[in-house]
């Protein structure tokens, strides 16, 4: 009797016990944000901010790009013929129908600079942000899609429907930036290295049109350094004074990827939107990087204190959008080639089988993801060519890129044809094929000419 009254109270604790906890697991999945909805909902938050951001956040940079070098003057001046030329995008469908028809008729006057203004009023100008009075422009400043986005040329060449992440190998940001009105501000920071004491607005803009199309010199910034004395290639100069600019890289395909850009040893993708955000596209934010201290090896960014830029959180308009705009990024699809279209398909396959053997290609370009499954960097020696980008960067080093969409570059999709090919950081190589027979005389891969075939129709295939 007495076990079992035991049992009768016992039962009722437990059943209260069981509706506690179902009624405390309800509750958790109600309104923890763990539960999978919440996640998802996340997922599409965070991907909705990143690409406004990226697209269409300037960071507060017409602080810079205005009211010190007064690039609204020439902007408000530059004809859509001119523009297109230099390799600004216009998104499609940004458009009115009336517009796009227009474009396609020829019946839209390319000369006229009001055309550019209506563009940039509409946001159709791939990450140029205009701020008008009227039909003046007041303001001008650049996102992250001004470098790292283009279109598909389906209105007609460089207007179509906007590609996120897709470098853009036409934009001549050098030749851009060289019709400044006032580049004092330029010239006054690279006046901090000792070898650019005396340098000149001239000497700052002959500079800047020796970039040419697709490419951007960060380093220029941070170090001075305008041109590669020696660009080596297996021990063999195969130019001097080559302008150390590099190719703008592209944006989309970096998840599970460490390090970013061309050169190691700077951080991930995170790291180098805080760095472009505030000492590049000069937003108003906070970027600490105590490296930049070395005066030997960033004369420029130590004495102007680059890697000491603090801003009143309440000021900051770059720390608060790192997440979304980071999350947008890994978000971003690599474009994925056509088989018989793009590649051959049977030369691909037997390509497969050479980048995993004899060329030894998968040593450092781990398949799938194109590079190594964490410290993804080797020396100039490692790599038998000259150290001039390596040794600007932090680890000394160059970064194992993803190989993923090189068929894009090879075949010349959404780009003038003089652009199309350009490889490795500095585009040394016009092809594929040069780079294989590159890696082929480099290391002694002994391939044969079908076999150098096969392989870069395996390169086009990834």
């Amino acid at each position: 009797m007495r076990r079992m009254l035991g049992l009768f109270l016992i039962v009722p604790v437990v059943l209260l016990l069981m509706a506690a906890i179902d009624e405390s697991s309800t509750s958790f999945n109600e309104h923890d944000g763990h539960s999978g909805s919440s996640v998802e909902e996340n997922a599409e938050q965070l991907i909705d901010q990143g690409r406004q951001i990226f697209r269409f956040d300037t960071f507060g940079d017409e602080g810079f790009w205005t009211d010190a070098l007064q690039m609204q003057k020439p902007v408000s001046t530059l004809p859509p013929a001119t523009a297109l030329a230099l390799g600004l995008k216009v998104d499609a469908d940004a458009l009115p129908p009336s517009l796009i028809e227009a474009i396609k008729h020829g019946q839209v006057n390319l000369n006229d600079p009001a055309v550019t203004l209506a563009l940039i009023k509409l946001n159709a100008v791939l990450g140029v942000k205009g701020t008008f009075n009227g039909n003046t422009l007041t303001r001008v400043g650049f996102t992250c899609a001004l470098c790292h986005s283009t279109v598909n040329n389906s209105v007609a060449p460089g207007i179509g429907k906007r590609i996120d992440g897709l470098a853009n190998r036409d934009l001549n940001i050098g030749a851009i930036v060289a019709t400044a009105p006032n580049l004092a501000p330029v010239v006054n920071l690279l006046r901090l290295a000792p070898q650019d004491a005396s340098i000149t607005a001239n000497d700052v803009r002959t500079v800047l049109n020796s970039w040419g199309p697709g490419k951007f010199d960060a380093e220029l910034f941070l170090d001075g350094k305008a041109v590669n004395p020696e660009q080596k290639t297996n021990g063999v100069v195969t130019g001097t004074n080559v302008s150390g600019s590099v190719l703008i890289p592209n944006a989309h395909g970096l998840a599970g990827h460490n390090l970013h850009t061309w050169t190691g040893g700077w951080g991930t993708v995170s790291y180098w939107n805080a760095l472009v955000a505030v000492n590049e596209m000069h937003g108003v934010g906070t970027f600490f990087d105590e490296r930049f201290d070395d005066a030997n090896q960033f004369p420029i960014a130590a004495a102007a204190k680059l890697g000491h830029i603090s801003v009143d959180p309440d000021s900051d308009q770059v720390t608060g959008k790192l997440p979304a705009l980071h999350f947008y990024q890994l978000a971003l699809p690599t474009l994925k080639p056509r088989p018989g279209v793009d590649f051959d398909k049977a030369a691909a396959a037997r390509g497969d089988e050479l980048f995993s053997g004899k060329a030894s290609c998968n040593s450092c370009h781990h398949e799938p993801l194109w590079s190594e499954p964490g410290w993804n960097q080797h020396t100039a020696e490692e790599m038998k060519i000259d150290s001039f980008e390596a040794d600007r960067a932090p680890g000394r080093a160059y970064q194992t890129m993803n190989l993923a969409g090189l068929f894009v570059r090879e075949r010349g999709l959404y780009m003038f044809p003089q652009n199309k090919g350009r490889f490795y950081h500095d585009g040394r190589f016009k092809s594929l094929m040069d780079v294989v027979n590159s890696y082929d005389e480099r290391f002694g891969l002994g391939l044969t000419d079908q076999e150098k075939h096969d392989l870069v129709e395996y390169l086009k295939s990834l």
